[in-house]
This record gives structure tokens, C-alpha cells and sequence, in this order.
């Protein structure tokens, strides 16, 4: 059945296409009845993203199915992974709602492994060469004309057990030698052109030790591990398309002249499109580079796309499992904007996150005709959230002097501007109306102070002669209010398409200077004991979380995402006229 097929089949069923795949196999009892996946992350990173949607896939389908899910690690390359890893990845996993059936590694099947490898030297399916890396693919050549048969092709089995095992005792240096398939150097796929089973790596494994100094390679491995596990479903990303003949013919060449009931089990391998964002690079490589490179201030900084990146900036799992379901599977790569991932945390948050108000750019206002009683104020009653009835109310101090938003005063208001300028009435969030009378300068010329009246009888709200004003301000008390550091977030990329660069320049010329702002805020008092990971809507300006590097002393929040701020769309029409 062809990509188109499967799409519009899925769209009549209201399933995608690989739920129909598994409808269909249990419906044949393909397998058994049964769905059997996993979630195979090689440990050299901390996960992003696009693995969260792997990760909703490969669990969720377990979950809908009745079925199990492995967590198994790729760890065929200890010169690259590390525990930090490991535990990164495990937190991340259930973070996201999801236990795993079993906890395994590919280094479970390593001795196994290697007697499939003899097993296929001895069928005459596999040979020890000789040929460097760099020659390996030399010979391979391009896909429009046949690569040359390496000189160690028609070695004896005798010959290549004999060196495989001496590979195996460590007697040839790194690179010396490989272990590659005997399959076909004229096949258009590259993939099919003898590829390299095992090379030499003497390091030490953190499950293995030193027992080890040759180590498979993925596609060899792959395959194996699906089978030894009883995988039924193996679901990858489109980049491995190309792979699925090898990931087959390896497992065929092993059932290859094997009476039936020592065959081993052969999965499906089914390919669905990887995730890709706007304004986002999903490559662990250049993640890795950010790190190292310290242009991110680790893998968990919140511009950083890892999934701890999210969680820490304030994302919640349920947002990103409602995103991962709405973008669905699909056939085809696409690119998916950054503002729908967005818009699942808003809705998410808009339903579950506290009120609270705090002003990220203070502006001094005094109430000249309030009178606070030495700084006691009052008490005022706020909402704690609007979608939540049960949620309740909270006392806010109002006083005489208060802070507001330098954004919420224009000493000279352009058109449609409703919020506070001289001459001009607007309502304090639960407090009172207010209009300015007066404005403060400094020898620059800048507004350092607005002076303003209040109309006492305006408590709450609203007029009881029924005048209306046009424009809600937020703000807090200037005497009660809590310093704290608000660090504001944007793209870490200038580009939507961050690869996108001018010929000479790397990926790096598009890193946004500005995707990070520190500012000097004040909160109201409630959030004084905030703890990490605590989020709020601040009101009029966005979601906010608790950094983990918050203190009673010094209390940090991420900005997690804005609002959606119609005055911000009316500004940039204005810039653009």
C-alpha cells in the first residue's frame, strides 16, 4: 500500500498510519495478538523534542494496545556515552507519563551478536578487510555507479574467523580492521554496498568493561536487539528507510539455511516522519556543540530544545503529549511552527496556572490623593484563576506608591493606545481607577515618576456612576513587592530555518544575540515563597515557572511563554506603515 493509501485510509478510520498498521496485524494475528515496542536512545545526549515524539509513539502505542515497551539503550559506542546521560534520559521519559516494560542495552546482546557474526563469516556472508575507513568509502562510491569489491572480499572463512577473533583479543590497533558484510557493490543503496559490521575500538564500556575492543555497529545491531526482545513493531524515523533492506537482509542472512524452529524472530521495521521545528536545531551534535562551546548555559537551558530544556523553562508534559498527538504520524518530513507547540502550553496553563501580578520594567507611580497610613495600605481581593472556580482568591496590599509597566505609560500616546498617559483614566487591576496628573523627569528627559489620583469610590473595579475607561493596567505595590530576576526568552536562532545560512558561513551565524533578557522585576508578595518548578500566569505578560536556581533570597522565574498581546500586533502594523 503506497504513502497516499495508508494517508487517506488513516483519515477515514481516525487513526494514523501506523495504529492502522497495528489494527490490521491484530486483526490478522500477525503476531499474536500482540504489540510489542521500544524506545532505543543512544546515551550521548540529552534528548530533544523530535525524541519526545518517538517517545509518545513508542509508549503510547504499548499503552492503547495492551502491549509493552522497552527502554534499550544504544550504547554500541562507549567513546561517546555517559551515566549523565542515562539518567537524563530516564528522568525524561517519565516526566512524560511513561514506564518503560524493561530497561535494557544493546551491550545484553553483544556476545550473541558475535556469534551471528561467525555465523555469517561461516556462511561465506561476511569477510575481515583490511581497507582503511577512508578506502571503505572510496570503494563504496556514489549511488549512480557500482563501487569496487574490496581485495579482501574472497578471503577464506577460515582466514576471516581467524582474524575476527584475533580482532577480538585485541591484537590490531583502532581502524586496522573491520568486519563488513558480503551483500552487493553494485546496489543502488549505499547502505547495501558491504556494509561494516564491527570495528575496532579499544575502549573501556560502562557495562562491559574491558571484555571489549571490537563494537558492533548500528545497523548490525539494530535489527538483533528488536529480535532478541520480541520486538513486533520497530518504529523509526524516515532516515532509516534506506536501512530497512539491510536491518532484513541481516536477519534473513541469519535464518539463512536454519531449520524453522531455530529461526530467530523477525520485527517489522515501520518508518514515520521525524519532527521538525521552526526557529530549532535537533541535531545532538550541534546541541552538543552549544554546550561545549558555552553559547547555552547547559543542556537543560531553557532556549535549548532538549526536553529538560522545556521542562525546566516551564513546559509541562501534558502540553507536549497533546502536541505530539495533534501533529500525528505521517509519511512525508515537514515543518511544523514553533507558535502551535506554543499555543498546547497556553491552553494548557490558561487552565491550570495561579494569577499573580508582577511588573518586569517598573515604572514609579504615585497616588497623590491616597493616603496609606504610613505605608499599611490596604488589602484587596484578586482572583487566583478565572477557568478554575475552585481555585479561590487571594489578598494583594495596595499603597500609596505602586509599579507599573514603563510599556503601560506613553507621555504621548500614539492612536488605539488605551492605557495610562496624562489626562488619561485607567482601571488598577481589582483596585481603583487612577488618572494622571503629573509626570517626574530626569536631565535626560526620561520619565522617572508619573504622579496620578485615585477615585476612591472606584474599589474593585468598576464606577458606580457607570463611566467607563478603555484600558487595564496590572501593578504592584511599590513598599510590599518582592524583587526578583525575570529572564525572558526568544529564539535561539535569528532564522526560522537555522541551517539556512550564506555560502561560507556555518550554522552558527544564525544564533540569536538577543535570546536571552535578564531583568530586575517585582513580584507581588504572594510569590516570595514560590517554589521550583511552581507556574503562574503572570497577568498581561505571560506564563512564568520557578528556575531551579531560585531562592527565598533571590527568587528567579523563566518566562514560559507569552500571552497572545493584540496591543504587540497593532504596534507592528504601525511599524510597518
Amino acid at each position: 500500500m503506497d504513502a497516499k493509501h495508508e494517508e487517506n485510509k488513516s483519515e477515514s478510520t481516525g487513526l494514523d498510519f501506523i495504529r492502522r498498521i497495528i489494527e490490521d496485524d491484530n486483526r490478522t494475528g500477525k503476531w499474536g495478538g500482540r504489540v510489542a515496542t521500544r524506545f532505543p536512545p543512544e546515551p550521548n545526549g540529552y534528548l530533544h523534542i523530535g525524541h519526545a515524539k518517538s517517545i509518545c509513539l513508542n509508549f503510547g502505542v504499548a499503552e492503547e494496545y495492551g502491549g509493552s515497551c522497552n527502554l534499550r539503550y544504544d550504547d554500541t559506542n562507549p567513546a561517546k556515552e555517559e551515566e549523565e546521560y542515562v539518567k537524563s534520559i530516564e528522568a525524561d521519559v517519565q516526566w512524560l507519563g511513561f514506564k518503560w516494560s524493561n530497561k535494557l542495552w544493546a551491550s545484553d546482546y553483544f556476545d550473541t551478536m558475535y556469534e551471528y557474526a561467525q555465523e555469517l563469516i561461516r556462511k561465506g556472508l561476511a569477510f575481515v578487510c583490511d581497507l582503511s575507513a577512508d578506502d571503505v568509502a572510496k570503494f563504496r562510491g556514489p549511488p549512480t555507479r557500482p563501487g569496487k569489491e574490496s581485495p579482501w572480499r574472497n578471503r577464506s572463512v577460515e582466514e576471516s574467523l581467524d582474524l575476527f577473533d584475533r580482532m577480538r583479543k585485541g591484537e590490531f590497533p583502532d581502524g586496522a580492521r573491520t568486519l563488513r558484510a558480503k551483500i552487493d557493490m553494485s546496489s543502488p543503496n549505499l547502505n547495501l554496498r558491504d556494509p561494516v559490521m564491527y570495528r575496532i575500538l579499544h575502549e573501556a564500556h560502562h557495562n562491559t568493561g574491558t571484555k571489549w575492543c571490537i563494537y558492533p555497529m548500528y545497523d548490525w545491531a539494530h535489527g538483533f536487539e528488536d529480535s532478541l526482545e520480541k520486538i513486533t513493531h520497530s518504529l523509526c524515523t524516515l532516515e532509516f528507510e534506506n536501512h530497512r533492506p539491510l536491518y532484513d537482509w541481516f536477519i534473513d542472512a541469519v535464518n539463512k539455511d536454519r531449520p524453522k524452529e531455530k529461526q530467530i524472530w523477525h520485527p517489522q521495521q515501520i518508518e514515520f516522519a521525524r519532527l521538525n521545528l521552526t526557529y530549532t536545531l535537533l541535531s545532538k551534535r550541534k546541541l552538543l556543540t552549544l554546550v561545549e562551546e558555552k553559547r547555552v548555559n547547559g543542556w537543560d537551558d531553557p532556549r535549548m530544545p532538549t526536553v529538560s530544556g522545556f521542562r525546566r523553562r516551564g513546559y509541562t508534559p501534558e502540553a507536549i503529549r497533546a502536541f505530539c498527538k495533534h501533529i500525528g504520524m505521517n509519511k512525508a518530513d515537514s515543518t511544523v511552527e514553533m507558535n502551535l507547540l506554543e499555543n498546547f502550553l497556553r491552553d494548557d496553563l490558561n487552565k491550570r496556572a495561579p494569577r499573580r501580578m508582577a511588573v518586569l520594567k517598573p515604572l514609579k507611580v504615585v497616588i497623590t490623593n491616597y493616603s496609606d497610613g504610613g505605608g499599611a495600605g490596604e488589602e484587596l481581593d484578586a482572583i487566583n484563576n478565572p477557568e478554575d472556580a475552585n481555585a479561590g482568591t487571594r489578598k494583594v496590599p495596595f499603597t500609596r506608591t505602586i509599579y507599573i509597566e514603563q510599556d503601560d505609560f506613553r507621555e504621548v500616546p500614539p492612536p488605539k493606545y488605551f492605557r495610562l498617559a496624562p489626562g488619561v483614566e485607567v482601571r488598577l487591576r481589582y483596585a481603583y481607577f487612577i488618572k494622571c496628573t503629573n509626570v517626574v523627569k530626569d536631565a535626560s528627559g526620561n520619565v522617572t515618576e508619573v504622579h496620578c489620583t485615585y477615585d476612591p469610590a472606584t474599589r474593585g473595579g468598576d464606577a458606580p456612576d457607570g463611566r467607563k475607561v478603555k484600558g487595564t493596567i496590572h501593578w504592584v505595590s511599590a513598599e510590599k513587592s518582592v524583587p526578583a530576576e525575570v529572564r525572558l526568552y526568544d529564539p535561539l536562532f535569528k532564522s526560522a530555518f537555522p541551517e539556512d545560512v550564506p555560502e561560507g558561513q556555518d550554522w552558527r551565524a544564525n544564533l540569536n544575540p538577543n535570546s536571552l533578557e535578564r531583568v530586575e522585576a517585582r513580584l507581588e508578595p504572594s510569590l516570595a515563597t514560590a517554589q521550583p518548578g511552581d507556574r503562574f500566569q503572570f497577568e498581561r505578560l505571560g506564563y512564568f515557572t520557578v528556575d531551579k536556581e531560585s531562592s527565598p533570597a533571590k527568587p528567579v522565574f523563566n518566562r514560559s511563554v507569552t500571552l497572545k498581546d493584540a496591543w504587540a500586533k497593532e504596534e507592528k502594523k504601525t511599524a510597518k506603515k
